[in-house]
């Protein structure tokens, strides 16, 4: 495909996004019916909707256009990169058809990005800028245009197996680049090769997994130890039970409202080779209590725009009412299985402070058999996602 072929392509999907289809779901939709499309093609294509959705809102800004489409926003993108529409769409190469009178009257009228208001030009919702500024301060305005860009690619090494030297050795001889993070002691960066990560020996084998630097930050400081019993009360795909089955010998067992989505924790604790037991009612008594607890909570995941940054235009003021809603009932039935002196620990990939630090001063005033023990805030200035986490003991 050409260059102009992609963007074509990238309008379509946007627009059936932009109708309500989740983007991933779009992309595999439009690539099915597309078999002409090789691998490139389909990351290139997906490139630019991401692009697009991190900064639509400038980009429908950019373009004049008063409604969104797909292509009123690629027009705006293209802008904001410095670059002329009218030199994309001339309908040539199976590219977009060229632009019309009424669009090019539309980008004349337009503001130029430095005449954009603040919470358009940093493509934050008007509603969650407040609250956003009031956590980040200072900092706020870095923070908002850094997810205005592409999320770096990160691994873990599973320190059960080898080190962080002998994992960056081992995926170099698969083309794979890393170099190693702050963040965390066994995470690694990837700076060439990352399409290669999914099908490299390394990744398959059970040497390294993909996962943020920062949540692999929270893991590091979770107060683990040899021979404990260990819940992952909000597992999902089970990447932070099998992250901390890397630090110690224990027994782990794993739970997650939807079982479905702990389908492929089996597969990643054989090839991590770590046994977790899925369970489906951790208040049995024939478990119950375990030594830590952790809550990896739904949340509005606000610190992961740059993976996931259609969430930041679908969350509504109602929508976070319901999640901090969910992440109460969660902290109060997860604290009834933790024993005396043990932990309950409490996660979300989340900026807002209603779901961290408000949501945790909440659950203090109505389980006065808990203290804070800790407290870590990562920011996406840090390098990672952004992530919270607070220790809490039972006393």
């Amino acid at each position: 495909m050409t260059p102009e072929a992609r963007i074509g392509a990238a309008i379509v999907v946007l627009d059936r996004v932009l109708a309500g289809e989740p983007a991933e779901r779009a992309l595999t939709t439009w690539a099915r019916a597309s078999r002409f499309a090789g691998s490139r093609d389909r990351a290139a294509i997906r490139d630019h909707v991401y692009d697009v959705l991190r900064r639509r809102r400038s980009a429908q800004a950019l373009s004049g256009q008063a409604e969104p489409t797909g292509r009123a926003l690629m027009i705006g993108l293209l802008v904001a990169q410095g670059h002329d529409p009218a030199t994309v769409f001339t309908g040539q190469g199976y590219g977009p058809a060229p632009l019309s009178d009424s669009e090019r009257a539309a980008l004349a009228a337009a503001p130029s990005a430095g005449d954009l208001p603040e919470a358009v030009a940093l493509d934050v919702p008007d509603w969650l800028a407040g609250p956003l500024r009031a956590r980040l301060g200072d900092d706020f305005g870095a923070t908002m245009a850094l997810m205005q860009t592409r999320a770096p690619v990160f691994l873990r090494v599973n320190a059960a197996r080898l080190d962080r030297a002998g994992a960056t050795a081992a995926l170099a001889a698969e083309g794979i680049a890393t170099l190693p993070s702050h963040l965390a002691n066994g995470a690694l960066e990837v700076t060439e090769g990352a399409s290669r990560t999914r099908s490299a020996q390394s990744y398959l084998s059970g040497l390294v997994e993909l996962q943020d630097a920062a949540s692999q930050a929270a893991v590091e400081s979770l107060p683990l130890a040899e021979g404990q019993r260990v819940l992952d009360y909000c597992a999902g795909g089970g990447g932070k039970v099998l992250a901390m089955a890397a630090r110690c010998r224990g027994t782990w067992f794993a739970h997650d409202a939807d079982p479905r989505r702990m389908a492929d924790l089996p597969a990643r604790a054989e090839r991590a080779g770590v046994p977790v037991r899925r369970i489906t009612t951790p208040e049995a008594a024939a478990l119950a209590p375990f030594d830590l607890v952790l809550t990896d909570v739904p949340c509005t995941g606000t610190g992961t725009w740059r993976r996931t940054p259609e969430a930041k235009w679908t969350l509504t003021p109602a929508r976070l009412a319901a999640l901090v809603a969910t992440q109460a009932d969660i902290l109060d039935r997860a604290g009834a299985l933790v024993r005396p002196g043990g932990v309950l620990a409490y996660m979300t990939c989340s900026l807002l402070e209603a779901e961290n630090g408000d949501q945790i001063a909440a659950y203090l005033a109505r389980a006065p058999h808990y203290r804070l023990d800790r407290e870590r805030r990562f920011g996406p200035l840090d390098g990672g996602d952004g992530f919270y986490l607070a220790c809490l003991r039972r006393l």
